[in-house]
């Protein structure tokens, strides 16, 4: 970055901070609470009203402050989610949600490349979107970005239709479980179930709460640590796809694999938050609400990142982009859709 720009693109990025604050105190507010809609999603909006408006009257030198956000912010925000997680959740909900999982996500991407395939839809939009729904709604979308290397509208878009159905399913699952169309299903199913195949964690939280507000029941509990067990598969998803994007050169041989070393990182953060939680000589009330613990200093920081991302994501997408795009990417998200929610339920029979 040269020093004469490096002023204009810090106004960019001082400029998607502002939104990401606005994004935080409006995220605040009841309706938008009962929404289970985090900052994130706040933050994205937010992004694409000022593209569709304001966008214009803006400088152009500032994009490269937007462009900041959406890599360097990304991958930091993505790493740093690491300490929301440890290795202890997955053996406390075990063996069966760790298979549940697995098969959700590689069934969930298989279907959405056929389904892409099928509908002639362009391959970066396929996964991204296919990425989302198997995994962890728009954070998974975003750790994917960086090694797909999509355009920015397509993420929004991706973005967009896991947060749309998973905000159905949010809805869905309690009122079917509340009508009794769960009941041949035991308490840990209906957790593994939920944690399974909903898209976004706000959203499992909010529909295992629904269903088990106390958690007496098993449901509520088992059904995020499952949840967090999909967005630790996170990483080496990313790895595969690294693999299998990997270009041929001009000579016919394979070019090197660009190495999602961000990845790598989320998963040492999640070593070093598990050594931490476990070694008792450390001051864990100091800990937990400095770095793990719900409503941490850490974080708090580290949604800010991942809202500052979305946000400037949201700023590079207008509503012709989303018009080009067409209907597609949401004739794929409702196929992924049908599978997570009907094939999710006859898979946890078979599983758990």
């Amino acid at each position: 970055m040269l020093k004469e720009n490096r002023g204009e693109v810090l106004h960019g990025i001082l400029l998607i901070v502002l939104f990401s604050f606005s994004a935080f105190y409006i995220a605040e507010f009841e309706w938008v609470k009962s929404l289970s809609f985090s900052p994130l999603i706040v933050g994205i909006i937010l992004g694409m009203l000022y593209a569709n408006s304001l966008r214009n009257k803006i400088p152009e030198t500032w994009v490269p402050g937007f462009k900041f956000c959406t890599k360097q912010v990304l991958r930091t925000g993505i790493v740093l989610y690491g300490f929301r997680l440890t290795f202890n959740q997955v053996m406390d909900i075990g063996m069966s949600a760790i298979i549940y999982d697995t098969i959700i996500i590689c069934g969930t991407i298989g279907l959405g490349l056929l389904i892409g395939k099928a509908i002639k839809l362009d391959r970066d939009t396929t996964l991204m979107t296919s990425t989302g729904s198997a995994i962890c709604g728009a954070a998974a979308v975003l750790g994917a970005e960086p090694v797909v290397k999509c355009e920015s509208h397509k993420t929004a878009i991706a973005v967009s239709t896991v947060v749309i159905f998973g905000t159905i399913s949010m809805f869905l699952y309690p009122i079917l479980y509340r009508m009794g169309l769960l009941s041949a299903l035991d308490n840990t199913q209906i957790a593994i179930y939920t944690g399974g195949t909903l898209h976004e964690v706000a959203h499992v939280a909010g529909a295992g709460n629904a269903m088990d507000p106390t958690d007496a029941l098993g449901i509520a509990g088992p059904a995020t640590i499952t949840k967090m067990i999909r967005v630790i598969m996170l990483a080496p998803v990313l790895v595969v796809m690294a693999l299998c994007l990997r270009k041929p050169s001009t000579d016919g041989t394979k070019t090197k694999i660009t190495i999602p070393w961000f990845a790598f990182y989320f998963i040492g953060i999640i070593i070093l938050n598990t050594l931490i939680q476990s070694w008792d000589a450390l001051p864990q009330d100091f800990l937990s609400t400095a770095l793990y613990g719900k409503g941490s200093w850490m974080e708090k920081f580290d949604t800010f990142l991942l809202t500052m991302a979305m946000t400037a994501l949201g700023a590079d997408t207008s509503i012709d982009k989303f018009k080009k795009a067409g209907a597609k990417p949401f004739y794929l998200a409702f196929g992924i859709y049908i599978w997570l929610v009907v094939g999710g339920y006859f898979l946890v029979k078979l599983i758990a």
